[in-house]
């Protein structure tokens, strides 16, 4: 028997969508009050449309806003084929709003016309804008779209593949506005690159920890009794003695790290420790720990 998606709910629905018009209105705020004013750009098909709006005719309907949508629509087709309905009408939805704010942002004055502010505000705004979006299940751009399609068939990784687009985007752009500009334009995308992971993955940095100890019951006991984090125990096999290990799993926060190690190399000095990045961490109880 087929298993059936379970629906998504009407109010989950409206807080996506509050989310994602609050993250393409920032976005076009960046762009608009920001970027366009110091004649700087994002990267992928943000970018391509502001350096399109700039050099074609100036025809009243040929502009930003319809040029974005236009070069959108393949990509969010491709995404409907690659990864749902739900991605692409998110998407859809999120580019509107943005074409449509940016012609609302179109008149009113820039907040500075100094290139190093412009360049730093407006990378963070726009970084916060698309990380919105794209946390809440749709996408601004679709240069990833294009790349997930390109790297089955190309002998490249989705990010170099983004990244080489981009590289053509920016020296193009310096034929256009100029090679200062384009520098600052890097910078741009770059600052927005960095707020978008900081916005997607949370503030809070956390890590997950690996840890394998003879004394793993001590150690654990400790890490849940002294830190205030429970504990997962994995069964593991040494890969040269054969031997049955079994390994705790943790995480914590990047302040607690020192702490954690600091108590498994009292209980034991010869422990093994794996300590990773993790992206996101939930659960109710993961935020009370003991200090």
């Amino acid at each position: 028997m087929k298993r059936q998606h379970r629906k998504e709910t009407v109010g989950h629905l409206l807080y996506r969508l509050v989310m994602m018009t609050i993250g393409a209105t920032l976005a076009a705020l960046s762009i608009e009050l920001f970027l366009v004013p110091n004649e700087i750009i994002d990267g992928g098909v943000i970018g391509i449309s502001l350096i399109l709006d700039r050099i074609l005719p100036n025809y009243t309907w040929l502009n930003f806003a319809t040029l974005v949508i236009l070069l959108n629509t393949p990509f969010m087709y491709f995404g409907y084929k690659q990864i749902g309905k739900t991605f692409m009408l998110s998407s859809l939805y999120s580019i509107v709003v943005l074409a449509v704010m940016e012609r609302l942002f179109h008149h009113v004055s820039p907040f500075t016309t100094d290139s190093i502010l412009a360049t730093v505000f407006g990378g963070a705004i726009l970084g916060a804008g698309v990380g919105l979006v794209i946390r809440h299940g749709g996408s601004l751009d679709g240069t990833e779209i294009l790349g997930i399609l390109m790297t089955k068939k190309l002998p490249f990784s989705v990010g170099e593949f983004v990244m080489f687009t981009n590289v053509f985007i920016f020296t193009w752009a310096a034929f256009v506005f100029g090679p200062k500009q384009a520098m600052y334009s890097v910078l741009t995308y770059y600052i927005a690159f960095k707020t978008i992971d900081t916005v997607i993955q949370g503030l809070d940095e956390t890590k997950a920890v690996l840890i394998v100890s003879d004394r793993y019951e001590e150690v654990s006991d400790a890490i849940l009794n002294r830190l205030g984090r429970g504990t997962t125990k994995l069964m593991g096999k040494g890969g040269y003695t054969d031997e049955q290990k079994e390994v705790i799993y943790a995480v914590v926060t990047r302040l607690e790290v020192t702490k954690l190690k600091s108590i498994v190399y009292e209980i034991d000095p010869n422990a093994f420790i794996t300590i990773m990045n993790t992206q996101e961490v939930r659960g109710a109880k993961f935020k009370s720990a003991i200090h």
